[in-house]
């Protein structure tokens, strides 16, 4: 399944809590339709005690966004995302629907 977001992109959230702030893509689930970003739909985990974090309690961390709610930006600019066949590699290539330029 092709999707607009990959890991490693920096993408702006564009409804939610976090809605208008930027971050970079720690992982994509496809079968979700999900994405984490970092930083970005923190929650509350109520942990134990164990080998990693033996104090437990309470522990902030990034939850899945819905790719819906995620645009990739463009340098400084949040765009769609469209693909087509590069002259160069004749690879099929992300490119970006504002300024018409590939994204890597």
């Amino acid at each position: 399944m092709k999707l607009h977001v990959k890991k490693g992109d920096t993408v702006m959230v564009i409804a939610g809590e976090d809605k208008g702030k930027t971050g970079k893509v720690l992982a994509v689930y496809p079968e979700k339709n999900r994405a984490i970003v970092e930083g970005r739909n923190l929650v509350k985990k109520h942990t134990k005690p164990n080998a990693k974090n033996t104090q437990g309690g309470i522990v902030e961390q990034e939850a899945p966004i819905h790719l819906s709610n995620l645009m990739v930006m463009d340098g400084k600019t949040p765009t769609r995302i469209g693909r087509r066949v590069s002259e160069k590699t004749g690879k099929l290539v992300r490119y970006s629907k504002k300024s018409g330029e590939e994204i890597k």
